[in-house]
């Protein structure tokens, strides 16, 4: 690959040209959504979990089974990851909440609000290495899933 030719990838910035792996091929994994969000490998799983925010449902994806449904509704999850111990953790659009998927598939409410305000429509997070929630709160979300 030269510096012209980028295949089907669009560099809009030259700074990251050099990120570009000549050997790296796109695979279509899955399709027929508007957009996902919220991509989580499950290396013990062996699948990758994302959000089909727009039709309120949670993916699956394995190589061995291809695409299926993980959760619907899922409350318009939107980003997610895990926990120290392999929890699935996520924030949820539509119950304004960060919310855990324990080992046995129950899931439970951590924090829907803060200060006494609801949160607003919670949308990306991260587990730091102490066990300690990251998570942006934005406004938008909260009126549509969109």
């Amino acid at each position: 690959m030269t510096d012209t030719d980028t295949g089907p990838f669009e560099i809009v910035d030259p700074a990251f040209a050099g990120y570009l792996l000549g050997n790296a091929e796109l695979e279509t994994l899955a399709f027929g959504f508007r957009w996902i969000e919220g991509l989580v490998w499950m290396g013990d799983w062996n699948c990758l979990l994302f959000q089909d925010l727009p039709r309120n449902r949670t993916m699956r994806w394995s190589e061995d089974q291809g695409q299926s449904i993980y959760r619907a509704p899922s409350g318009h999850a939107n980003g997610q990851t895990r926990d120290r111990q392999g929890r699935l953790i996520a924030c949820s659009h539509e119950a304004r909440s960060i919310t855990r998927t324990e080992h046995d598939g129950r899931v439970v409410t951590l924090l829907d609000s803060h200060a006494g305000k609801r949160l607003n429509a919670p949308n990306d997070v991260a587990v730091k290495s102490d066990g300690t929630i990251w998570f942006s709160d934005p406004l938008y979300g909260i009126s549509n899933d969109y």
